[in-house]
């Protein structure tokens, strides 16, 4: 709090290229956040401090000093503060707070819950790198673990637990490891049940004529562990040019003189360096002030953005259709931790449709990025670290998964919704999960204790990234892209997400997620209802099949003795006993009717269309970024802000539902 000396300020303008008036309000600076809140339009702009990419001051104005500001999300603002004393001060503290200089003073060190029921444990046991092994077959009579890494000795950027050939042995490990960048020796990422394998590893330090007969004997037995082919491809994913560069490093590629049975390609994607340089430019155009067709259209083919996307792809592609054809392939760039991240992932997208489902997606990110090594707190630009190592590689991961579900709509059980989360909170740092460049950093840094997890956050709202038109049936074991130019896309929705004019109409995607929640939450009521009535009717028979046996052997006490009635009655005239029993029968059958009303009133039959909410009860206006919450007690929509989530009686499966304020109020009263 220190670095913020000026925490408010008033009569601060913001501008929005896509508004005719700019916004006026006052402007908040907090610990955590940049808060802009317009009186007038009932409007609230939040930044995540963590997001802020960089700030940058403008000119002065007539009107004030303006401060432009870029966030990782894509979202581009100006305020325009009357002082320029105070403009300086939260240009100053931005840059501060954006990107600490310790990894301790991150947000998710600081951020709480407000959930009672969730715990920071939430989320990290939800992956297990041996279980994911097991899940493919792993260890078996070819490949097994091996115990040199348990202590992050033989290389600190791998996890603990790596495959090998069983026919290998600790010298040829040590041998091929010291062979290669960063110690990062030709292990197993991925096997296919038909026996080929997807393996990683980083560039030889083979400079111009350097050769190590423990990596060629390495190589050798990766290849023998697939019988089913003869020989083993051995992909490069850089442009050749730099891989050659790189030998002048004392680095390079493998010699195919030296290496038996091996097939050598090179595939041609390029450096982080190109990669945030395409990004920069793909920004660039989608800020363009008064863009034309030429001018969006020539600003995205100077980027070469699209393709990037595509070599990625390209590359993914070939090594899954060799794996499917029962080909063995061993990628790598130059350290194996970037574009190898890429491309194992990918082609296993391709391959196995475990993947394609939430808690396969997840699964992939923690074994091909997080365990093997991606430098997340780097690359995402986590603390204060050297401009170069940024780079926007993940961001292209989820890019090539979106092209993939366009290609795919039924493929994919999770949906857009669920890629934005992801990118947004591997930038946030509000959850540990994507702290730190290797394994070995996150348990040095005690994650798992002192942070939540992104796995748990997403487990709580779940409902919210499942995709409606999802069908295992319709994701075959090996995906065929279509991959003609034509086919790769701008992924409009994440990089000109926040255009309001631009998205006058509900996501097609929303109204069919709400649609599907709708159906699912009747279907439940109704076999909720379904099996309440049945009991209910059982209960009503049983009591009057009891009431009959009684009074056919109903018993007057006299003397203190048991003696059989022999009183005759009326024909017409019912007796007590028979009166007390319906008398009961009906109070019991009242309240288990008065309970089925009250169960039917807890689920909304009818909900409000979406695109008539204009705004929250609260006022909060609706906007394009906003997201749309039914009750599913008064159907009627809300803002995040004002839905909580708790259990409602009247459905089966007893799951919390999101309801608003009022309406748990009502439940409580």
């Amino acid at each position: 709090m220190e670095i913020i000396k000026t925490p408010k300020i008033e009569n601060v303008r913001m501008l929005d290229r896509y508004s005719k008036t700019p916004s006026q309000g006052t402007l908040y600076l907090a610990a955590t956040h940049l808060i802009f809140k317009d009186p007038d339009e009932k409007k609230e702009t939040w930044i995540l401090l963590m997001h802020i990419a960089n700030v940058e001051k403008l000119p002065l104005s007539t009107t004030g000093s303006p401060l432009l500001i870029r966030t990782k999300t894509f979202l581009s603002v100006t305020f325009v503060i009357p002082k320029e004393r105070d403009c300086h001060d939260v240009f100053t503290a931005l840059n501060q707070l954006s990107q600490p200089a310790n990894i301790e003073d991150l947000y998710c060190f600081t951020y709480t819950v407000s959930v009672s029921d969730s715990s920071k444990s939430r989320g990290w046991d939800c992956f297990n790198l041996l279980a994911e092994y097991q899940r493919m077959g792993v260890p078996n009579e070819h490949w097994s673990l091996t115990e040199l890494n348990r202590e992050y000795k033989l290389c600190d950027t791998y996890p603990k637990h790596l495959f090998v050939p069983n026919t290998t042995n600790n010298s040829v490990l040590v041998g091929s490891s010291k062979f290669r960048a960063k110690g990062r020796l030709p292990v197993l990422s991925y096997l296919h049940h038909n026996k080929a394998s997807i393996c990683r590893c980083s560039q030889p330090l083979s400079g111009f004529s350097a050769r190590c007969l423990k990596d060629e004997k390495m190589l050798y037995h990766i290849a023998k562990t697939n019988s089913n082919s003869s020989i083993m491809y051995v992909v490069d994913t850089r442009p050749k040019i730099n891989a050659m560069a790189n030998r002048a490093a004392g680095k390079g590629y493998e010699n195919e003189a030296f290496y038996e049975n091996i097939k050598f390609q090179f595939l041609g994607i390029e450096n982080i360096h190109v990669m945030r340089s395409s990004l920069n430019k793909v920004v660039e155009t989608c800020e363009l002030k008064n863009p034309t067709m030429n001018s969006f259209l020539s600003g995205m083919e100077y980027s070469g953005w699209l393709k990037h996307i595509k070599s990625i792809l390209d590359t993914s592609w070939f090594v899954a259709q060799a794996v499917d054809e029962g080909v063995t392939v061993l990628i790598h760039c130059s350290d194996g931790w970037d574009r190898t991240s890429q491309v194992c992932s990918l082609a296993s997208l391709l391959l196995d449709p475990f993947y394609r489902t939430l808690k396969g997606y997840q699964t992939l990110i923690e074994k091909d990025w997080l365990a093997f090594g991606h430098k997340f707190s780097e690359r995402c630009g986590h603390i204060q670290t050297e401009s170069k190592e940024i780079s926007p590689i993940f961001t292209q991961f989820l890019d090539a998964t979106w092209q993939l579900m366009q290609n795919f709509p039924c493929s994919f059980e999770f949906n857009e919704q669920f890629l934005f989360t992801l990118h947004d909170h591997v930038h946030s740092c509000q959850f540990g999960t994507f702290i730190g460049n290797s394994e070995k950093e996150r348990i040095e840094l005690k994650l798992n204790e002192r942070t939540y997890s992104f796995w748990g956050h997403i487990e709580s709202s779940r409902e919210e990234y499942i995709n409606p038109l999802y069908s295992i049936d319709d994701s075959p074991g090996l995906l065929v892209p279509n991959l003609c130019p034509q086919n790769i896309r701008f992924w409009r929705g994440m990089y000109c997400r926040f255009e309001n004019g631009v998205h006058p109409r509900e996501p097609q995607e929303d109204l069919v997620l709400a649609a599907y929640d709708h159906t699912n939450l009747l279907e439940n009521h109704f076999k909720f209802l379904s099996k309440k009535l049945t009991g209910l009717r059982n209960m009503i028979m049983k009591k009057k099949t009891q009431s009959r046996e009684i009074l056919n052997d109903h018993v007057n006490v006299v003397n203190n003795k048991y003696v059989r009635s022999n009183s005759t009655m009326e024909p017409t005239q019912e007796h007590p006993l028979e009166i007390d029993f319906k008398a009961r029968d009906a109070r019991t059958s009242e309240e288990e009717m008065e309970d089925i009303q009250n169960d039917f009133e807890n689920v909304a039959i009818d909900w409000k269309l979406m695109n008539r909410a204009t705004e929250c009860s609260c006022s909060s206006p609706f906007d394009n970024l906003s997201k749309k919450n039914y009750c599913r007690k008064c159907g009627e929509v809300f803002c995040m802000r004002c839905i909580t989530k708790r259990e409602v009686s009247g459905q089966e499966a007893q799951t919390s539902l999101p309801i608003c304020k009022t309406c748990c109020e009502s439940l409580d009263s």
